[in-house]
Parts: C-alpha cells; structure tokens; sequence
C-alpha cells in the first residue's frame, strides 16, 4: 500500500474543521503542531517588537494514495483556503516507506474493497 503525507497550515480557528473533513473524505487520524509561524507575501505587521497575527497550526495527515487528492481537495473547500490570502495551505508529499501502519491499512483494505463494490 502506498501513501501520501498531506500537510496543511491553517489559522488556528479552523483546525478542527480542517482535522474533521479530511476525516469525514477518508483520513484516518492526524497529527496537528500548534503554534507554528510562518509569513507569506507580505511581511508581518509588528507593535512594539511583538509580530500581530493569528496563530497557525499545521495539521499532518498520512492518506492512502488513492484518496488524498479528495482530501486535499476538501481540505482547501473546508479551511476555504481559496477565499483570500494567507488563509492557509494545503500540499501532499509522497511517502516511500511507513512503518508502524497494521491497524490502519487493515481498515484502509477494508474501506478501499467496500469502494470497489
């Protein structure tokens, strides 16, 4: 089985809405790292030597490859990443090899013959 790692930036408000759809399009779990901080285009607007901007997550989900350009795509649709700048990103990585997957591809197998049917 082969997988993908997508990996979204989000504002932290819409984390959970982010972890949510791409469970409800197929991921099986997530890792998520609080706090992470990044700039895009335009530099950070600072007060007083203290950057003002929200904070940012990063939500990491390992997806089996044939389902991880749906949830990418509802990953964007639910952190409405389209909507206006610096809303937050989502991009997948190929994974050569992982260990410490049984009991996920065990269902993955499972849900990927229900697909079939």
């Amino acid at each position: 089985m082969k997988f993908k790692l997508i990996i979204s930036l989000v504002q932290d408000a819409y984390t959970d809405v982010v972890v949510d759809a791409a469970r409800s399009a197929g991921a099986t779990g997530a890792t998520v790292i609080t706090s992470v901080r990044g700039e895009g285009l335009e530099k950070k607007k600072t007060f007083l030597g203290l950057t003002v901007a929200g904070q940012r997550d990063m939500a990491l989900f390992l997806v089996e490859e044939h389902r991880a350009a749906v949830i990418l795509e509802t990953i964007c649709a639910a952190g409405e990443f389209l909507k206006e700048p610096g809303r937050g990103v989502v991009f997948q990585i190929d994974i050569e090899d992982a260990i410490g997957l049984e009991a996920q591809v065990k269902a993955l197998k499972t849900s990927l013959e229900k697909d079939e049917l």
